[in-house]
């Protein structure tokens, strides 16, 4: 039986956006990163997969019916209507200063994302 090849991987172009969009997201909210780097990397390695597939960074953290009418809703793309009206993020990909789990940096290399992706097989 020949399986059809399926890329798990988000593309290097996308990885790099989401990567950028993230790190100037949270500069320009006044959030951070999770003191744990492999949330951040993980979460990004998510939005630029689906961003990928559906054409919008859509929260890689929830369960969809239909990820294509989520895209279209646009309640879900990142950042989400929680994030942006509240500073609400259940990813953990931008947490405020006063959350136990926030780090120092709103910054994050693409070599660590990477090494993250990797990891994870």
């Amino acid at each position: 039986m020949i399986r059809p090849e399926v890329n798990t991987k988000s593309s290097d172009k996308n990885l790099e956006a989401m990567r950028h969009f993230s790190e100037q997201y949270a500069k320009r909210t006044g959030t951070y990163f999770c003191a744990e780097p492999s949330v951040t990397a993980v979460v990004i390695e998510g939005l630029a997969k689906h961003k990928d597939d559906l054409g919008a960074p859509l929260c890689p953290c929830r369960h969809y019916e239909d990820k294509a009418a989520e895209v279209s809703a646009t309640f879900w793309n990142c950042p989400c209507v929680p994030m942006r009206e509240r500073k609400e993020c259940h990813c953990m990909l931008f947490l405020t200063s006063d959350n136990e789990f926030a780090g120092e940096t709103q910054e994050i290399s693409l070599e660590t994302i990477k090494q993250v992706r990797d990891s994870m097989g």
